[in-house]
């Protein structure tokens, strides 16, 4: 209840949580210290995430005054629901939101209008199924689809505090409306653009928008043909920034959808560093991340540029060797498939010897062992040692109990 009354001005526009300790920089933008400051020291940036700005100076004011109004506004929560055994429920606001919504073309004044729309859609379940039910979602996309086509930076604005409110929506096949309205192909376009150009919090409204959509089978094909190589770009840059979690997860969740029902997607991801990018993040990922950031790596060594890319970078299987049997049970299957696809496609000298080297074959021989019956990863590791104990046992630290093993001399 906290989190869907807090003012918009409350919540850090990073995180999208509500700040702590909020400073303000030089453009006037308030964030949570620590999400700013891993914005400007940890990742480099030298933009305000807001507004876009490039900033000269990375200087930190208190926001002594906001910090006061979070906190008299968190009490105020607490003395209500000391006063009463359940929050009221809100007001709907109907004739108000359908008189903003149906003004929208013609209103001046339309990224104050959005926001209004907005505020009474996160009032709860109610006001959003009356937004629905009252042609909220047509008039929101249409101004979407409409905005822009403009250039100017209020149009733009007008699009982000569109998604703000499509975000809010539950966009399931149960809702077919709605769905269909904003899975058409002029509406996808627009947030997939404010995914690669928007602010910060426009862009975390966008990911959660494709999250929700990829959760119903969508046929992304339309859209990555249109978009291309820039869609993997926006949504590795979402992962390899890391500073909102939940916008870092939400990408690597679609890139897996749209991995896995197209091969030939898999191309244009490799194209936009996808292997690259996932190697350098995984070593400092929780097991979440990594089984999800493993699996993404499988799917793209099925394919030959997949694999060349995985072998021409110089992590590539130190980092995998390393993940197994240390993350997880699914995690270690994962880096067994993607070891077995190396060695059956590029068995070079090189990445024999780094498996070797990094402790991928003797993790291998500890899996013989804990793995009790001939399962598909014990399978894998057989055939791999079968295949390269030759190139293995000349080297000193090949395992001698392995050489029996195998009845190698």
């Amino acid at each position: 209840m906290e989190k869907m009354n807090c003012p918009p001005d409350f919540r850090c526009p990073i995180s999208m949580e509500i700040m702590k300790d909020p400073v303000t920089i030089v453009t006037g933008v308030s964030y949570e210290r620590k999400n700013i400051e891993k914005w400007f020291f940890v990742y480099n940036k030298k933009t305000c995430p807001t507004t876009m700005q490039c900033v000269e100076s990375f200087d930190m004011t208190p926001n002594h005054t906001l910090k006061r109004l979070i906190l008299a506004w968190k009490e105020t929560l607490v003395a209500t629901s000391s006063t009463s055994s359940s929050m009221p429920q809100p007001l709907i606001k109907h004739d108000e939101m359908v008189t903003l919504f149906t003004a929208l073309e013609s209103s001046p004044f339309k990224v104050s209008s959005m926001k209004k729309i907005r505020a009474i859609v996160e009032l709860g379940d109610e006001t959003k199924s009356d937004f629905i039910r009252s042609g909220g979602v047509e008039a929101v996309v249409g101004m979407l689809i409409n905005q822009f086509d403009n250039s100017d930076f209020v149009s733009f604005q007008v699009c982000e505090e569109a998604l703000g409110i499509l975000h809010l929506l539950p966009l399931s096949k149960q809702d077919e409306n709605s769905f269909q309205l904003i899975s058409q192909p002029d509406p996808m376009r627009s947030i997939a653009i404010i995914l690669q150009r928007g602010s910060a919090e426009a862009r975390f409204y966008a990911i959660t928008i494709f999250r929700k959509i990829a959760k119903t089978g969508f046929n992304w094909n339309p859209l990555i043909e249109d978009q291309g190589i820039d869609l993997f770009k926006s949504l590795l840059e979402l992962v390899y920034d890391g500073i909102c979690n939940k916008a870092s997860s939400y990408a690597l969740e679609i890139l897996f959808e749209i991995l896995s029902s197209s091969k030939k997607s898999r191309l244009k991801a490799i194209e936009a560093g996808a292997i690259c990018i996932l190697i350098e993040l995984l070593p400092d990922s929780n097991r979440s991340k990594s089984e999800k950031m493993l699996l993404l790596i499988k799917l793209l060594c099925e394919s030959p540029e997949g694999r060349m890319a995985m072998v021409d970078h110089s992590l590539g299987i130190p980092v995998i060797s390393k993940t197994l049997l240390q993350v997880s049970n699914l995690a270690t299957k994962l880096g067994v498939k993607i070891l077995w696809q190396v060695c059956n496609f590029h068995p070079t000298e090189r990445v024999l010897e780094e498996m070797l080297m990094h402790g991928a074959v003797k993790k291998m021989v500890t899996l013989l062992h804990l793995e009790g019956r001939l399962s598909s990863t014990k399978k894998k590791v057989l055939e791999m040692l079968k295949m390269h104990c030759n190139s293995w046992k000349r080297h000193q630290c090949f395992p001698c109990d392995l050489k029996d093993y195998l009845g190698v001399k």
